[in-house]
């Protein structure tokens, strides 16, 4: 019994705590007690114990080479978490071993300068200390590059690619796009997510990702998260940042293992590693290493943390080092022989002076001696440019043969023999072949349908996410289909299969976790469609966080294309204030559009479209593939005009030589001037043209539509206005947004200074006709329209 006794305490008691009973599975939990039975006694050998000695004093010797040079520079170090090292060290190996051939890692600013730029990535070190002096890196012309905490890397060790992800200041935004970016990698890829233990425990997006974490349209395998844990955030003790025991328990909501492990032990941090990577492997589920360690300094080494928390740093300043302890302890065992710590500790200085002194001489990376992430992996099979260089870009043709839009349209509604069909549903299925074979009256869904499947029969991948895209939230799309008898679900687009493959992934009811996701999917992919669909346009509030710091930012920062498309249900059609607005306005203060743009100007942002035809929509989609770059797309999308027979298109829009038309001109004469020119954007279009019907002012009043804001289409509409304007012709913004909102603050200086260049309109006014500023998107009840169309069309 003694024996049995003392072997137990081996095991489970001392460096390393298991838990794992939580865990909802019996196979699972047992797995665990027969690999620790077996393998949780085993010593670390003298190899692994040098290698990890070298890894925790290099990283110590980084931090206290860069605190004497660079004494004004934060850095966020590792000291008295460089045992987070030995951890990601010990997942490479095994990687190695079990020939995964790709690793994403997503990690927070703690540390991140010491993993990046020890063996395991090899960041240069003279490239480091570049960073630290504030040289801007080689890049783009356009780019704004990212602080010296976001720096990523992308490395090989053999045939295995690993990857350092960029990470913005919202820490775990990164989380679910790197969750995404595994996904898209393949099946094999591995994804080791790093966190701070306040983020872990305080952010929800991190149950969110777990929460993705075992469905099947966002699975990835399993995710490795390692919490690098200071018990302290920022100057917040961990009792008043958590209500939970531990930071790793929202990892039980999915029954997680979690591994606590103490960071002043390397070796028994190397064997948490093992157990975490093997039980990863062999159940395909999340796992969480949980490292106990502290922080040497404040927040960052410029901070002074006894303000808040005295006790703890007079404990922590009376310490020894991590790395001097393990040195200490490897010398009583014989691992290290005398004076052997001293020389691997010369070794790394010496180096360190080497790179710094090279860094001192030689001029920095050219444009050309720098990869950008276009230039490799998947991007480098694309013929894929900066998209800043308006000599390189193109937009391309994106009309279709008729004939193969009306067979892909047939394909889209073709069944499985004996499929029982909900009755309703006839209809549709009926109304999109009536409208394909008399090729009048294409609608929303139809068009948007016959853009997937042309994109697929050209070998692209179309993926959309979101909540009930299958069925889509108005009962439009109806892109998959569920037999009434046995609730067997088809994809007509997929069976039989095109060249490319259609995902339709019903997401949880998440916005800020699965953007991100999707986002990460399209950083890998560039050959991918991928669609975010929002159930209403304003859900994209939820989803802020991501399209601040991963969305419209990424390529200004990072130099990461993305054909991310945000599809934002908008219009104010009674819904209330919540259910009405997809918030234009705020996409477009994202816009880095000049107020006069020369005609060679390339916008950096993110495109923002409102269009008002099914065959804009069309061409908007084959776009976003058919384009040498790629760039997030912003569509505030329909609700009122999915079925609405006005807004339908014909067939031909379709064809070949159409393509998306930034400017659209409603005028009884295309060469006429006229007295007034109402411009506008989206679906309020309609709503004008119908009362300025009612009035008789067809042969008076022009219509402009604003298909595509930003960027603003500054060459197309002077063109569209040349031929309508007069000295007399007066002008007119209408939308049904509060003017507060909308578009109305983006467009009119920049109308203003497109009339400038017309003659004869240089100092003409754009009056406004909408709704007066509102403190919320609209009201509660559904309003008379008719104050705006006196305000569009007074004085007539």
């Amino acid at each position: 019994m003694a024996d049995i006794v003392e072997h137990l305490r081996r095991v489970y008691i001392g460096d390393i705590g298991w838990e794992f009973f939580h865990q909802h599975s019996k196979a699972q939990r047992n797995w665990w007690c027969d690999y620790l039975e077996r393998e949780g006694v085993k010593e670390a050998s003298k190899e692994e114990s040098r290698r990890s000695h070298a890894l925790v004093t290099g990283s110590e010797e980084l931090d206290r080479f860069l605190a004497k040079k660079f004494p004004s520079v934060k850095r966020y170090g590792a000291e008295g978490a460089e045992s987070m090292l030995v951890i990601v060290d010990q997942m490479l190996r095994s990687s190695l071993a079990s020939s995964i051939p790709s690793i994403i890692l997503s990690s927070p600013h703690r540390g991140r300068l010491s993993l990046l730029a020890s063996p395991i990535f090899g960041f240069p070190h003279s490239e480091l200390f570049r960073a630290m002096a504030g040289q801007a890196p080689a890049g783009e012309e356009g780019m704004t590059f990212d602080v010296l905490s976001h720096l990523a890397q992308v490395t090989r060790h053999g045939a295995t690619s690993i990857e350092m992800l960029p990470n913005p200041s919202h820490l775990e935004a990164i989380a679910p796009l790197a969750a995404g970016y595994a996904r898209a990698q393949g099946a094999e890829a591995l994804n080791i997510a790093l966190h701070g233990d306040a983020a872990f425990a305080g952010q929800g997006v991190v149950s969110e990702t777990f929460g993705l974490s075992e469905l099947p349209d966002y699975a990835n395998g399993g995710t490795i998260h390692l919490i690098v844990n200071n018990n302290i955030g920022y100057t917040t003790a961990s009792s008043a940042g958590r209500s939970s025991l531990y930071a790793s328990d929202i990892a039980k909501m999915i029954g997680a293992p979690i591994i606590h492990v103490n960071g002043d032990a390397p070796d028994a941090c190397a064997r948490a590693a093992r157990a975490a990577f093997e039980y990863r492997a062999r159940w395909r589920r999340d796992v969480v290493v949980d490292l106990i360690v502290y922080r040497r300094w404040g927040h960052n080494e410029l901070d002074e943390p006894a303000f808040t928390q005295p006790k703890m740093y007079r404990d922590i300043r009376k310490r020894r080092s991590v790395p001097e302890a393990y040195e200490a302890a490897l010398e009583r065992k014989g691992v290290l022989g005398a004076g052997e710590a001293l020389s691997v500790r010369q070794a790394h200085r010496s180096a360190l002076s080497t790179a710094l002194e090279a860094m001192q001489a030689d001029p920095p990376p050219t444009r050309e001696q720098t990869p950008q992430p276009w230039e490799s992996s998947a991007w480098k099979k694309e013929t894929i440019v900066w998209p800043h260089s308006p000599a390189a870009v193109h937009d391309p043709e994106t009309g279709v043969a008729l004939e193969k839009l009306r067979e892909l349209g047939e394909r889209s509604v073709k069944l499985p023999d004996g499929f029982a069909l909900h009755s309703t549903l006839e209809r549709h299925v009926k109304q999109r072949r009536t409208s394909l074979q008399s090729g009048e009256g294409v609608n929303w869904a139809t068009a948007e349908a016959l853009a997937w499947a042309s994109l697929l029969a050209e070998g692209y991948d179309v993926r959309i996410s979101g909540q009930d895209v299958g069925r889509g939230t108005f009962s439009q799309r109806h892109a998959m289909l569920v037999d009434q008898q046995t609730e067997a679900t088809t994809v007509p687009l997929n069976e039989p299969p095109l060249q490319g493959t259609l995902e339709l992934a019903n997401s949880p009811l998440s916005e800020l976790s699965v953007l991100a996701f999707e986002a990460g999917q399209s950083w890998a992919r560039p050959r991918l469609l991928s669609l975010w669909e929002a159930q209403f346009g304003d859900f994209f509030n939820g989803a802020q966080v991501t399209i601040d710091t991963l969305v419209s930012s990424a390529e200004a920062k990072w130099g990461r294309q993305s054909a991310l498309v945000m599809l934002l249900p908008h219009g104010m059609d009674g819904a209330g204030p919540e259910h009405s607005s997809a918030r234009i306005e705020r996409f477009l203060q994202l816009s880095d559009d000049p107020f006069d743009a020369a005609p060679s100007f390339v916008s950096s942002s993110m495109p923002v479209v409102y269009p008002t035809t099914p065959a804009q929509y069309f061409h908007l989609l084959r776009r976003q593939m058919l384009r040498n770059y790629r760039k997030p797309l912003v569509v505030a999308a329909p609700k009122g005009l999915l079925r609405a027979p006005y807004a339908a298109s014909a067939l031909e829009e379709m064809a070949p030589g159409t393509s998306f038309r930034s400017v659209l001109v409603d005028a009884s004469s295309s060469a006429s001037p006229v007295e007034r020119i109402i411009l506008c954007a989206g679906k309020h279009y309609y709503a004008l043209r119908d009362e300025r019907q009612k009035r008789e002012l067809a042969a008076r009043v022009a219509l402009v539509r604003l298909e595509e804001l930003s960027p603003f289409p500054f060459q197309a509409l002077q063109r569209a206005l040349s031929p309508l304007v007069s000295p007399q012709t007066s002008f007119v913004w209408a939308q049904e947004e509060p003017q507060n909102q909308g578009a109305y603050s983006f467009v009119e200086p920049r109308i203003r200074s497109t009339l400038a260049k017309l003659g004869g309109s240089g100092t003409a006014e754009v009056r406004y006709a909408g709704p007066p500023p509102l403190a919320v998107p609209a009201w509660g009840i559904k309003r008379s329209t008719a104050e705006l169309f006196s305000q569009a069309f007074a004085h007539m």
